[in-house]
């Protein structure tokens, strides 16, 4: 899922973290060159999403840069597992290392705490299913998450699809008149 949306999302995380000058601690303390490889841990346990976005940045600092997945979007992790090996400039590793865990930190929260949900109502004819109600410019981010914690995605935004709400029947009067105005006016 690199698309331009994505690259846009990931390239605003970065500039909002190195700002106009960089990491100055890694460019003042690191020499150019140092080549390492690089483990991310998972801290605890839960459902992981985010790898890709994860490779994404690291690919964005440094196109260079070997990632490896050791571990799938969806998949239950446990603390200590090894998420994914990268390999290259040391510069490059610590300069994509924050944004790449607050990515993962952000969307495998959601996967987990969906996951938890998914099966306190399984066996039940219902399931777990996402609002709008998601972090501007993170909401594809983000229903991916619910996706790979075994939720659903309701609807991307209030173009896909009608949902009358309390407001929408205040101003009509009814619901019936709400439904009836819906129907008639939407495709």
């Amino acid at each position: 899922m690199i698309d331009h949306r994505l690259r846009s999302v990931i390239r605003t995380a970065l500039k909002e973290d190195l700002g106009g000058r960089g990491d100055v601690t890694t460019l003042s303390a690191i020499s150019e060159g140092i080549q390492a490889t690089g483990k991310i841990l998972c801290k605890g346990e839960g459902i992981l999403a985010g790898i890709g976005t994860a490779e994404a940045v690291f690919h964005e600092v440094d196109p260079g840069l070997e990632f490896v997945r050791e571990k799938s979007d969806g998949q239950r992790v446990e603390r200590g597992e090894v998420v994914a090996t990268i390999k290259g400039e040391v510069r490059s590793l610590l300069v994509a290392e924050r944004t790449t865990l607050n990515f993962l930190q952000h969307l495998s929260g959601i996967a987990t705490l969906t996951h938890k949900y998914v099966e306190a109502v399984s066996g039940l004819p219902v399931r777990i299913v996402d609002t709008r109600k998601t972090l501007p410019g993170l909401r594809e981010l983000e229903k991916y998450a619910v996706r790979c914690g075994g939720g659903y995605n309701h609807r991307f935004g209030l173009y896909d699809g009608v949902l009358l709400k309390d407001n929408h029947l205040k101003v009509c009067g009814s619901i019936r008149e709400a439904v009836e105005k819906a129907r008639s006016n939407s495709p």
